[in-house]
């Protein structure tokens, strides 16, 4: 599976560390920056790239990291397709999965150690979707969309 990796400056650091881990995974890990410390970027920038590929990239996965996660969170799930969860837990990377096939996974660099991100991606990747017709309905209705002008 591939999977794509983003982070502002705020995750940066647990983004590289996470490399490690995901590098003895037999997955394909595509980093998509940031690359370099910069104080202060935006996190729309890591957001917007993962989105994209695993929109166009049926099967794939991501990851966000950001201080709070909240942002990374918003800013993905607003490409059609995408289903970014924010977990902090096993527990709820595990139902982002099961229940609602989520594809992205973003987590706080601030209140979650790089250790317990390990265990939250691993549960991520290795839980499937349970394809059950109420929640494919529920899944299909996410892409609902009110036109503003």
């Amino acid at each position: 599976m591939e999977i794509y990796i983003g982070a502002d400056y705020r995750g940066f650091e647990r983004k590289n560390q996470l490399l490690k881990y995901l590098s003895t995974t037999e997955n394909e890990v595509v980093d998509v920056g940031a690359y370099s410390y910069h104080e202060g970027d935006d996190f729309n920038d890591p957001a917007i790239t993962v989105a994209r590929n695993v929109r166009e990239n049926h099967g794939s996965r991501g990851i966000l990291i950001c201080d709070s996660a909240h942002g990374v969170t918003m800013q993905a799930n607003r490409f059609k397709g995408v289903r970014a969860a924010h977990c902090s837990t096993e527990e709820s990377a595990k139902l982002a999965r099961e229940h609602d096939d989520a594809n992205i996974l973003c987590m706080s660099a601030h209140f979650l150690s790089e250790e317990e991100m390990q265990k939250i991606i691993k549960v991520f990747l290795e839980t499937n979707f349970t394809n059950l017709e109420r929640r494919v309905r529920r899944i299909n209705r996410l892409d609902e969309r009110e036109d503003y002008d």
